[in-house]
């Protein structure tokens, strides 16, 4: 499934909830679905610089595609970082790299995000970009 289709497939689900509050519960609860990283994977380098609570995102190449992780220590960190993980992860660097970040606008939930929130979600798609980069560089 493309990075497009994943969206349309959230933004569906997103539209199920009339109240912006719904739809904020929906992204919580995707958190608890939320893994977590193992303690020598969380440090400076996997640190999202940015993030509005601690966030740490792991990037690594594997046949041709970026593989993505993380771990986020707050309820809207956790959920965040499940659905940016599912909408980025495992997905060759093309994909990534021609995607429009501000596409993600479709899914009619970035606007519910205090500022706060949006800088955090500014600072994983700059970590993801740069892993996805870093991976086409590799030419892994």
């Amino acid at each position: 499934m493309s990075i497009e289709k994943t969206i349309a497939r959230y933004k569906e689900d997103f539209d199920l909830f009339d109240d912006p509050n719904d739809k904020l519960e929906y992204i919580f609860d995707l958190g608890k679905k939320h893994t977590t990283l193992p303690e020598e994977e969380k440090n400076e380098a996997t640190f999202v610089q940015g993030c509005a609570s601690a966030a740490w995102l792991v990037g690594e190449c594997r046949d041709g595609k970026l593989i993505l992780r993380g771990e986020g220590t707050s309820e809207m960190a956790k959920g965040m970082l499940t659905l940016l993980l599912d909408i980025f992860g495992e997905r060759t660097p093309d994909e990534i790299l021609n995607f429009n970040p501000e596409n993600l606008q479709d899914m009619g939930i970035v606007e519910l995000l205090s500022p706060v929130r949006q800088q955090s979600l500014q600072a994983f798609l700059k970590m993801v970009y740069d892993y996805a980069q870093k991976c086409k560089e590799q030419g892994a």
